[in-house]
């Protein structure tokens, strides 16, 4: 089939491209979908397609994409090699960026950079943000040049690997590097707008980001110490919990998996104020710890909780569960053969795990520090809450920003450091690991017995993991009390009041209504999460296969790229999208596509280490035995080695979607009215200080978001590995422990 039609692609874009060109909307239209306005593409107007919008409506930068397309037709009708490449490479660029360009200088006001008008004269006409027909049109002229960079040698002359790489460039340079960028940015401005090195090290090198008084004898260290100091503890407590927690899921007693999964997995699915606020009603000054302190020992109450030990406690409570995710697919790809042949050779338990197991989880153990080390620079819910005087910079950045003083360069100053200290932990990971093989999972048969623990292990893994998970049942059975009880510190009577409020429904003259205040909310954030989880998942997966199976040059930056978004606080991530995606010539804010957006791109680092270290286990010879079976680069990434990817995909798809359901910082400036979302809502309940209906919300939202991972864990199910279970062995060798 291919070698019959090897221009098939070719022609498939170049048709896609005419599609977006005769018979979509070019331009979005304000408050209308792209289905509404079909009706309108052959007439003239805001809705007409993008040749009647080129030749009657004044906008003839628009032809660039119709030569574009042409050129790339001269070289489809060649047969593949460097000519055609050329022909393909050069209509695919010169579209894209000739459209690309004509939507960054001109506005919805004409030119969008003032110098034009003096240079070229001031527009007759202007243009709106890029709509379904452009969209299709940009992204038919990128693969176009993708395939033309293939057809020159580029990727091994794959198709899809070249389109992948490409495809994946533009969006995490177009919906990472450019808002960030344009958010950074501001470090450099003085405040008269003036560009200035000065302005940025004023700001940047600074007794309050880098002093070192709590070393001297003062009070508190530069806050930019703080974060270290707190990144690199909670790094190392996810990582260390995550590793036991999944040792104890897939090497421990079989009849405590199920109920361990689940209960794992809860703080990832709970807002995290929720948490903060458990927490505060177990150690704060009248929390439970400190009145029973009070009553048995007489030791007074005091705030001993607020500051680093509850930020800690809470970050490790709430990111343990994503190192878990990480770990446990780790664990599971581990063959037992490797260590049955250090068995055999006489080598105890101990000595196995310390020699073989353990070195073979060093490609999850970095990347689960990274991704917890990355949250824990980023996060911004748990030091507001149970911060206290413990300053770090993801609060300072937010109230730079919503504060009475309003200073974005400051804020960007502050987000600089954040992407240093991101940038190094990357830079580490990547030296520690190098170019070492860390393969167990290959096309051999590997029917072996995964090895019991080590007594000390095993002792260690039960005495850590078991209280850290009756820790979590606690904290959660305050959370799940409090939607229950009339007000929660003063009346303790049952009621339903909380979720009447909120979910009540009542039959009208017309049928059933929604009568709950939260209904919309609900129904909204779970359209967008279910849209948005998904997406993220597969684009990280890919990114993943690209990064592990694929060299290329640049592979260093577009790695880091895809990483960027988690080093950046969501308030800071939410701004930047407002500020470059508010105008031509993608003007999403408002939208509930920018909110998808940024759920996809905020979480996308997740699924990308999640199926790096799952790749790093799996043997290239199985990519390189369906390749030489004549099966195409896309039937080898999705038939021979998604399957083997479950893990992976399971951590990434509830990542995504949990993530997407409880997210607060990075939407908080682009909902809308029409777009409200879950977290806001309880925001605004909690704003109020009506604390039973909030607490309800996350009862609700706690239940669904556990009925979804049950659900995505059923539909992807568990990975084949063709191994036994140590129960039904008939007999083992028998070694000392």
């Amino acid at each position: 089939m291919r070698a019959r039609r090897p221009n098939a692609a070719a022609w498939l874009c170049i048709a896609a491209g005419l599609l977006g060109y005769l018979l979509l909307p070019w331009y979005a239209i304000q408050d209308t979908s792209w289905w509404q306005a079909l009706p309108g593409i052959f007439s003239e107007g805001e809705a007409a397609n993008g040749l009647l919008q080129a030749s009657r409506q004044g906008r003839p930068w628009l032809y660039a994409g119709l030569a574009g397309l042409g050129l790339a037709a001269v070289g489809a009708l060649l047969r593949p090699g460097r000519a055609q490449g050329r022909w393909l490479l050069a209509g695919g660029a010169l579209g894209a960026l000739g459209l690309a360009a004509a939507g960054f200088t001109i506005g919805a006001r004409g030119w969008s950079i003032a110098a034009f008008n003096t240079l070229f004269g001031e527009l007759s006409v202007n243009q709106f943000g890029i709509g379904a027909g452009g969209f299709v049109a940009v992204a038919a002229l990128i693969l176009l040049a993708a395939f033309g960079l293939a057809r020159l040698g580029f990727f091994r002359g794959d198709l899809f690997v070249s389109g992948a790489v490409v495809g994946c460039a533009v969006l995490l340079l177009l919906f990472i590097a450019w808002p960030v960028g344009k958010a950074l940015a501001g470090a450099f401005f003085d405040e008269d707008g003036g560009w200035s090195l000065a302005a940025f090290a004023e700001r940047i090198f600074t007794a309050r980001i880098w002093g070192l008084g709590c070393i001297a004898g003062g009070t508190s260290c530069g806050v930019a110490w703080n974060t270290l100091l707190l990144a690199l503890l909670t790094a190392a407590g996810t990582t260390f919990l995550g590793t036991l927690i999944a040792l104890m899921a897939e090497r421990g007693s079989r009849r405590w998996q199920g109920p361990l999964k689940v209960i794992a997995l809860l703080p990832i699915i709970t807002p995290p104020f929720v948490v903060g606020l458990g927490l505060i009603l177990l150690f704060g000054r009248a929390g439970v710890v400190n009145q029973l302190l009070e009553a048995w020992f007489g030791i007074q109450p005091t705030r001993w909780f607020y500051g680093l030990p509850g930020i800690l406690t809470a970050q490790l409570f709430a990111f343990t569960p994503i190192a878990f995710m990480i770990m446990r697919g780790v664990v599971q790809g581990i063959a037992p053969s490797l260590e049955e042949a250090a068995l055999m050779l006489r080598a105890d338990r101990w000595r196995t795990f310390r020699t073989v197991t353990l070195p073979l989880m060093k490609p999850g153990l970095a990347n689960a520090f990274l991704v917890g080390f990355i949250e824990s620079i980023a996060d911004f819910g748990n030091p507001v809450v149970v911060g206290g005087q413990y300053s770090v910079l993801s609060t300072d950045i937010f109230f730079a920003i919503v504060g009475a003083q309003y200073d974005q360069g400051r804020a960007a100053s502050l987000a600089w450091v954040l992407t240093l200290f991101a940038l190094t932990v990357f830079a580490l990971q990547r030296g520690l690991l190098g170019k070492q093989n860390y393969t167990t999972v290959s096309g051999k048969g590997d029917a072996g017995i995964p090895m019991p623990l080590p007594a000390g292990v095993r002792s260690m893994v039960y005495a850590i993991a078991f209280p850290w998970i009756l820790f979590t049942v606690v904290v959660y059975l305050f959370a799940f009390t409090g939607g229950f009880v009339q007000t929660w510190g003063r009346d303790y009577t049952l009621t339903l009041n909380h979720f009447r409020t909120a979910f009540s429904l009542e039959w009208g003259q017309f049928g059933l209504v929604w009568a709950g205040t939260a209904w919309n909310s609900l129904w909204t954030t779970l359209k967008l999460a279910g849209i948005s989880a998904p997406i993220t998942a597969a684009l990280g997966l890919l990114i993943a296969w690209l990064l592990a199976r694929n060299e290329f040059k640049g592979q260093g930056v577009f790695e880091f790229a895809a990483l960027l978004a988690f080093a950046i606080p969501g308030t800071v991530l939410g701004v930047s999208y407002i500020l470059a995606f508010n105008v031509p010539p993608l003007e999403l804010t408002g939208t509930g596509l920018i909110i998808v957006l940024c759920f996809m791109f905020r979480n996308l680092p997740v699924g990308v280490r999640a199926g790096t270290a799952a790749f790093k286990q799996i043997d290239r010879s199985l990519d390189e035995a369906s390749l030489m079976l004549r099966g195409s680069t896309a039937q080898t990434l999705f038939k021979v080695v998604l399957p083997l990817l479950k893990p992976a995909l399971v951590a990434a798809l509830v990542y995504s979607f949990v993530r997407a359901m409880t997210t607060v910082s990075a939407v908080i400036f682009l909902v809308t009215a029409e777009n409200e979302l879950a977290t806001t809502y309880i925001i605004g309940r909690v704003g109020n200080g009506d604390y039973g209906v909030a607490l309800a919300y996350c009862t609700v939202l706690i239940v669904l978001m556990s009925l979804a991972t049950a659900l995505i864990q059923v539909l992807v199910g568990e990975r084949r590995l063709g191994r036994r279970k140590a129960g039904t062995a008939a007999a083992t060798v028998a070694t000392p422990a």
